[in-house]
């Protein structure tokens, strides 16, 4: 599971009506569905919501998981090359998650191993599990995804949640309107991607311009580890901050989502207005995941 470009619209509704019951069930107790299978977390990368959803889908499922977040404390700090780390790491588990901060290293990597391998996120390239529980929030707290306005707003350059997010958005009937700040557009080959498949897109320079029509207002942090110029990132931070009087202007049943970590984009008075969802958003990402990992091991 290296690319949203492998996902269709009759997989994504299997999976999401998957998740859907998974999250029902799971209410109710612990499950056995995944009893025996272990799943490797490799994260070369930083990660709170992405590593601990895996781990907790897995654990709810009734598996193990073997986690690796200090690489520093790994063979990786002697040296040792991704690829020999991967195909040592199939060996002692049944699926692999990987994150790494190289766009294309997860799917290069998967070319020499055996066993599944899910890409968690992989530089500036693509984040698809991410995209797939945000295409979920969107079904489950609107009830539909066609015929949606969505806006994303930040830092779209750096942004790979906007870069899967777009894509996987392309499968449906919506308009995508992006904002960013000058030089921090949305990669030009995204936005023909989405105008290839027929999608309403269009750019912008600040959110007053999109925040009346919009029924989602997905809003990105500046991703300021991947400047090349620290100076350059500082002076974009806080180019956008949705506040409370933001909000006035927005429909009274859109919904305001964000990836998280959340930095100065989105005003801590925001979390009082119901249209706030990226709590439960970071929630809907474990019961996502779980109905990946039961596809993937084949016990779905």
């Amino acid at each position: 599971m290296l690319s949203v470009t492998q996902f269709n619209r009759s997989f994504l509704h299997q999976l999401f009506n998957l998740a859907h019951d998974l999250r029902i069930f799971a209410q109710r107790g612990p499950l056995n569905i995944l009893s025996g299978v272990s799943l490797a977390s490799v994260f070369y990368e930083p990660s709170t919501r992405t590593s601990c959803s895996f781990t907790a889908a897995m654990q709810k499922l009734g598996g193990t998981v073997i986690n690796l977040s200090d690489m520093g404390a790994t063979s990786v700090a002697k040296g040792e090359t991704l690829q020999d780390f991967m195909r040592v790491m199939e060996r002692y588990s049944d699926i692999v998650v990987l994150r790494h901060p190289e766009k294309g290293a997860v799917q290069n990597v998967s070319r020499f191993m055996r066993k599944p391998i899910i890409n968690a996120g992989d530089g500036t390239g693509e984040h698809p599990t991410q995209a797939l529980l945000d295409v979920y929030t969107i079904r489950e707290e609107i009830g539909t995804v066609n015929g949606l306005t969505i806006a994303m707003v930040g830092d779209l350059k750096h942004g790979r949640t906007v870069h899967s997010l777009v894509q996987l958005l392309s499968l449906y009937d919506v308009k995508i309107r992006l904002v960013s700040p000058k030089g921090l557009e949305m990669p030009p080959e995204y936005v023909q991607l989405a105008a290839s498949k027929g999608i309403d897109v269009t750019e912008h320079s600040h959110i007053n311009h999109v925040i009346a029509e919009a029924d989602v207002v997905y809003v990105t942090r500046m991703q300021k580890e991947r400047f090349a110029d620290p100076a350059a990132a500082e002076a974009a931070k806080g180019s956008y901050v949705i506040t409370a009087q933001t909000l006035t202007k927005a429909k009274p049943n859109m919904i305001l989502m964000h990836p998280l970590p959340r930095v100065d984009e989105i005003h801590e008075e925001c979390d009082l207005d119901p249209r706030a969802v990226y709590f439960r958003q970071a929630e809907h990402g474990m019961y996502v995941r779980m109905a990946l990992l039961a596809v993937v091991a084949g016990k779905a």
